[in-house]
């Protein structure tokens, strides 16, 4: 199916959020869905909805509407999830226990090679039958596995130097949960998470809305 160049990213990240509604459809035996339904259901408008998917292609027949399975494993191809993703997590604390504890990705995907800490405590320990193994382990695992994703889930101070061990072993994509911005090359893509700056814009809102209705 032939794709337009140029997609915008805030269209990229609506995918993610078409796709777990498909999936609850799916899981609810629903064949067929149209955008007006679809819309209401996800919360975008039904024409926002078409603009979307006709970024990656022709989806749907008018008078039908779209076909809930097959749109779902487009979009599904879309975001990469035909193929499986191997990852490790560098740090196991509260963080990184929850990612690793996320049944979830499993289903999506990614298959969780390894946790790495510094903690002497923590080293030895298995999360869902997974070790962690000493941070000094991690440049030479990379060197005899290939990882498609590390997980950076350590303090900022050492946030930059994990990333450099990533890069140095191979890595294409770093997941960062530090709050620091990363420097890597070109070829290596970073999807930052802040969870301060996520709070921070929910409390502009909550400001924006107390202001309104003063």
């Amino acid at each position: 199916m032939e794709r337009k160049r140029n997609i915008s990213m805030a269209v990229i990240k609506r995918l993610p959020k078409y796709q777990r509604y498909l999936r609850e459809m799916l899981n609810n035996d629903v064949d067929r869905i149209s955008s007006k339904e679809l819309s209401e259901k996800i919360g975008f408008t039904a024409s926002q909805i078409r603009q979307d998917l006709n970024c990656f292609g022709d989806f749907g027949q008018q008078g039908y509407g779209y076909n809930v399975r097959d749109l779902y494993n487009e979009i599904s191809s879309i975001l990469g999830l035909n193929r499986v993703y191997k990852e490790v997590i560098i740090g196991a604390g509260n963080i990184g226990q929850a990612i690793a504890n996320y049944t979830r990705f499993d289903k999506l995907g990614f298959s969780l090679e390894a946790i790495f800490d510094a903690n002497p405590k923590l080293i030895g320990l298995r999360i869902r039958d997974v070790e962690i193994q000493d941070i000094d382990q991690l440049s030479n695992f990379l060197k005899n596995n290939h990882i498609d994703i590390g997980v950076i889930c350590v303090p900022r101070i050492n946030a930059q130097k994990v990333c450099d061990m990533l890069v140095e072993g191979g890595v294409k994509g770093i997941w960062n949960f530090a709050p620091v911005d990363l420097v890597v090359p070109e070829d290596v893509i970073v999807e930052n998470v802040h969870l301060s700056e996520s709070i921070l814009t929910l409390t502009y809102l909550l400001n924006e809305r107390d202001k309104q209705n003063k």
